[in-house]
This record gives structure tokens, sequence and C-alpha cells, in this order.
């Protein structure tokens, strides 16, 4: 994939991401695509692909918007750089705007989305959304055990 068509790409994936429009999003991606998101946990295929934004990101989130800046692409993988912000929907958090930055990672194929994951800081979302401190740490907490039980990395730990 060249840069033009990376950035093309990520214009629809964000065009269909603020939509809520899960087909649309979905179609960004291969058939057999895994999405892996810090919140939701990894969705495999198309028609979980659209469940996850039609049903839980804008259940959750309403004013979504979701950019990438910056983007780089090698013709297999690319990266780049977003900003997301939107107005929580969740009872509990009802009404708090939340601004978050990371880093997008794509494993491209044929034109498209084979595996998507991103580093995103979701403590600032969270104390954004007004988390109580001891639910923050258990989450940090989690988010921590399952970035060491990640192949990558235990095979990063071994050296």
């Amino acid at each position: 994939m060249t840069q033009d068509e990376f950035a093309k790409l990520l214009a629809r994936f964000c065009a269909a991401a603020n939509a809520g429009d899960g087909q649309a999003f979905a179609a960004c991606f291969t058939e057999d695509a895994v999405y892996h998101d810090y919140i939701y946990g990894d969705h495999k295929g198309r028609e979980d692909i659209a469940h996850m934004m039609a049903h839980m990101f804008h259940r959750d989130a309403g004013d979504y918007d979701w950019r990438m800046f910056d983007p780089v692409c090698n013709g297999d993988l690319g990266y780049a750089w977003s900003l997301s912000k939107f107005t929580s929907k969740v009872p509990e958090y009802e009404g708090n705007k939340v601004v978050i930055d990371g880093m997008s990672r794509f494993e491209l194929k044929d034109g498209l989305i084979a595996d998507y994951r991103e580093s995103v800081n979701g403590g600032v979302a969270m104390v954004q959304l007004g988390v109580e401190e001891p639910r923050v740490y258990g989450v940090l907490r989690k988010w921590a055990r399952q970035l060491k039980e990640q192949p990558e990395v235990r095979d990063y730990l071994a050296d």
C-alpha cells in the first residue's frame, strides 16, 4: 500500500467510526481481521468489528470524533498518531467530556487492515470520566497483566 492509499484508508476508517457506521467501518478490514481494543477487547472478523463500533463505541460515546495524523506506511505496515474526543453516555459518567491521544498500528493486506492495535493512555480517559481512584488502579493493574501476557511481550521479556 502506498502512503496516499493508506491516508485514504484512514480517512474512510475515521469517517465510518465518527458516523457510527459499523458496516462501513468493518469494510476497512479484511474478512478475518482482528481489532484489538483496550476497552472492549479483541474483535475478530468484519461482523464482530462492525458490532463493536456501532453497538459498543457509540453506545458509550456521544459526539464521537476520531482523527488520524501523520500517517506513515511502508507497504504492509502503517502507523498514525490519533486524537479522539467524545461525551460519555455511560450513565455513571454521562455528560463528561474526554479527549484521548494514541498511536495506532495497522497491519495491512490487499489494501485493507488485517490487524489493528493501539497504544492509548486509558488512565487519562478514566480521570476525565471521573472514575474513582481505586477503580482506576484496578483497571491499570489488569492492563499491565494483559500486556505481560501477550506472546510478543513474553518473548521480549525472556531475552
